[in-house]
């Protein structure tokens, strides 16, 4: 009897403690389930959801072969650094060429502008010799009328009418020669101007050429197009690269960092801007990052595949679509540079 007494409380003690344990799971169980039917109603959440920043590919706007190369990879660098250079021997061969070819230009116009000069000097020559030779015209004439009149009432010879009259012929033809040369200087001086407006185009191309020669030299010098952190280094000294070329991929490290949140299309309904967002990180679990609604994608994300869903060819399917939230993570920078591009996320909205 004493055992089975002993058994008995020791039955009873047991029981206790399991009721005792029962009873605190259970009411365990009833705050999760209040605290998730809370949670459920005030929020809305997903884990389909992944960092995102700006990384930007380097290109090279020039061909050649790559001379230098002044990052690694995953290294910080400064808007302005110096990437890497590219051999320019060839570039600054057609920079020296096109200067050469201008200079050219540049003469030629002078020894034009020199020929104009001269030849309107020249032309005003002829000008004056136009005067003198109509004044001599106009005496000869006169001369040649007076001779007539005497030769009439047989007061001249016939030699002296002859002689006026092939003075006269001279003069006349020293006039016209004298009108010939004038007309000669300015259809030449109008002939150099037309050239010299060819040149001074020429000139225009070859400074045009001259410009280009010197921004292909500057484009062989790839520098850092903002502060940012440098990704996976791909390329070596020596190697060929062409023009257009990705040579390596930068971070923006000041443009922030923002989440994209795949919600489902029926959960969307009372998200809003600026709506207040909780994310945690898989990288990171248990640590809550603030954020806030910047926008909702105008369409769904299959909307904006390479190949968007066709409906019309009877083979439809209903499937819940999922709408891109961007989220905007709002804490200071340092705890926002814990998180890396394309980590995964769970994101949670606050209902309004």
């Amino acid at each position: 009897m004493k055992t089975k007494n002993n058994y008995t409380n020791t039955d009873q003690l047991i029981t206790k403690i399991t009721a005792w344990i029962a009873g605190i799971i259970a009411v365990g169980l009833a705050i999760w389930g209040v605290v998730s039917l809370v949670q459920l109603y005030r929020y809305e959440d997903t884990n389909d959801a992944q960092i995102e920043e700006y990384i930007n590919p380097i290109t090279s706007r020039v061909g050649g072969f790559i001379r230098e190369i002044r990052y690694e990879e995953n290294q910080d660098v400064k808007k302005g650094d110096t990437l890497l250079i590219i051999d320019n021997s060839e570039y600054q061969l057609q920079q020296e060429e096109a200067e050469a070819a201008l200079s050219n230009a540049q003469a030629q116009i002078n020894v034009l502008e020199s020929n104009v000069t001269t030849t309107s000097k020249v032309s005003q020559a002829s000008q004056s010799q136009i005067a003198s030779a109509k004044a001599k015209l106009v005496k000869q004439q006169q001369d040649y009328d007076r001779y007539s009149k005497l030769y009439k009432v047989e007061s001249a010879t016939q030699q002296q009418l002859e002689n006026s009259k092939a003075a006269l012929d001279v003069a006349t033809s020293e006039y016209r020669s004298a009108e010939e040369n004038y007309q000669a200087s300015l259809s030449k001086v109008n002939d150099i101007r037309s050239q010299k407006g060819v040149y001074e185009a020429e000139i225009k191309r070859r400074k045009a050429l001259l410009s280009r020669g010197k921004l292909d030299v500057s484009y062989t010098i790839i520098r850092a197009p903002y502060n940012g952190k440098m990704g996976r280094r791909t390329i070596q000294e020596g190697q060929q690269i062409q023009t257009g070329q990705t040579l390596a991929y930068i971070v923006d490290q000041d443009a922030g960092k923002w989440v994209i949140a795949n919600f489902k299309e029926t959960q969307i309904a009372k998200m809003k801007i600026n709506g207040e967002a909780e994310i945690t990180a898989d990288a990171f679990p248990g640590k809550i990052f603030k954020g806030r609604i910047v926008s909702l994608s105008p369409a769904t994300g299959a909307r904006f595949s390479l190949l968007p869903p066709d409906n019309s060819t009877g083979n439809f399917v209903k499937i819940v679509q999922r709408i891109p939230v961007k989220i905007k993570l709002t804490e200071s920078r340092a705890v926002v540079d814990q998180l890396r591009a394309g980590m995964n996320a769970n994101v949670k909205i606050r209902k309004d």
